[in-house]
């Protein structure tokens, strides 16, 4: 069965104080075009966008992923969830953050493996102590349950009502949880790379 890879980036980005942290550099290019250029390497991709953000949209041109761009985008991970699972279109659905700056195209291939071994599994990328992360895959008979998503929880509740049926793929270092959302923790984590 075909994986989509959803790259969420509908989000307002509210933490980051008037930045983008999706328009960040890292190694030199935009985090969120780095995001799709790794995920488009493995499975193809779609990019759920906000009306009020078309820089997101122009840093994607040319890498040949699908953009959706949702007049909801304010509700919350929902609308982006939604998104996903209509496009997944019967197959499973990874749910890769756009602001997650060291996961690479090798994290993603593992946790591929991992489905395509046992397809059935929700399988979720955890730190190297096993703290569950991101990103998270999840099989095709659950993707019609994210699609009926509402608010601005993410799949917390599918994942809490399967919790049997998860599996953690664990990524190297802090790969699946390193998550940048304030001016704070981009300079901690740039302080971090030098």
């Amino acid at each position: 069965m075909p994986v989509l890879i959803l790259i969420p980036a509908a989000g307002g980005s509210t933490r980051m104080r008037g930045g983008d942290k999706l328009l960040e550099p890292v190694g030199g290019v935009p985090l969120l075009r780095r995001q799709a250029e790794i995920a488009a390497a493995v499975a193809p991709v779609l990019v759920t966008l906000r009306p009020d953000r078309p820089d997101r949209g122009t840093v994607l041109a040319g890498l040949g992923v699908a953009t959706a761009t949702l007049p909801d985008a304010g509700e919350g991970m929902a609308a982006s969830l939604r998104a996903g699972a209509k496009a997944a279109m019967g197959g499973a659905l990874m749910v890769l953050p756009g602001d997650m700056p060291e996961i690479d195209a090798d994290d993603l291939r593992v946790v591929l493996q991992a489905h395509g071994d046992a397809p059935d599994a929700i399988w979720r990328g955890a730190g190297a102590d096993g703290t569950p992360g991101h990103p998270v895959l999840f099989p095709s008979d659950l993707v019609a349950e994210l699609g009926a998503l509402v608010g601005d929880e993410g799949a917390r509740a599918v994942l809490a009502r399967h919790k049997a049926r998860v599996r953690l793929v664990p990524l190297p270092a802090a790969h699946a949880l390193t998550d940048l959302d304030t001016p704070e923790d981009w300079a901690t984590w740039r302080a971090r790379q030098t």
